[in-house]
């Protein structure tokens, strides 16, 4: 559900809009780990009542990208270096079941779909729109599972991806060296249309190894305010 104007001219969010747009501050490494998330703040930025931003901010607990302490409020979830890389091993074994059972069924629009959005993510690439890039790349891994045609795995791997993005900016940075590299979603799709299991599936684990061999603890970095962080989005969708 999209934000509506009311007939004020204001936006009027909903509950599952300011989930969605806290997500994908998440997801575009806007927020960083460990960032504040006051009800106040939250409420005042997006034009609604405490007890709505208390309601987003139990989901954002239950799906592990924020956490909240009694007496101390919510901030942005930091994973730990061993639960980072427990992510990206999950994920090899998820994204591996996931070739297999899209290898087995994938048919010619099926390429197509994932060739199509290759291509954008590659021109995106070259445009220096490093942040739609990033989500192109995420939707990348997200399309092979939804053609997998296997729900739960699809669900699972969701689930890991929302939480992935703390992972990388509490323990890697948000260095482009530190994201997906296209030419390894090349060979993944070359190796799918060749029906070639055995390739695909090693080109997906090294291509997740990259991410995972770098996690190491590094020093906490000054957090940038949030209202400027969530404005930037908030302000574009009322346009």
């Amino acid at each position: 559900m999209s934000a509506q104007i009311d007939i004020s001219g204001n936006t009027r969010f909903s509950e599952d809009d300011v989930l969605r747009r806290i997500e994908q501050a998440v997801l575009d490494h806007r927020l960083a780990p460990g960032t504040k998330l006051k009800e106040v703040q939250l409420a005042n930025l997006f034009g609604v009542k405490r007890g709505l931003i208390r309601k987003v901010l139990t989901r954002l607990a239950h799906s592990r990208l924020v956490e909240q302490t009694p007496n101390r409020g919510a901030r942005v979830a930091k994973p730990s270096v061993k639960e980072g890389q427990d992510l990206f091993a999950t994920r090899r074994v998820i994204e591996s079941a996931i070739l297999e059972a899209l290898i087995a069924k994938a048919d010619e629009t099926d390429l197509q779909q994932i060739t199509k959005m290759l291509e954008l993510e590659h021109e995106t690439y070259l445009q220096g729109d490093s942040e739609r890039a990033l989500k192109l790349s995420i939707d990348f891994h997200r399309q092979l599972a939804q053609l997998a045609g296997n729900s739960v795995l699809e669900e699972y791997l969701n689930d890991i991806i929302r939480r992935t993005p703390l992972v990388i900016l509490a323990h890697l940075g948000a260095d482009d060296e530190n994201r997906c590299r296209n030419q390894e979603h090349e060979a993944i799709v070359d190796a799918i249309a060749k029906r070639d299991i055995k390739t695909a599936k090693r080109v997906m684990n090294q291509h997740l190894l990259h991410i995972e061999s770098k996690i190491r603890h590094k020093p906490d970095e000054p957090k940038s305010d949030l209202a400027t962080l969530l404005r930037l989005q908030t302000d574009g969708d009322a346009a």
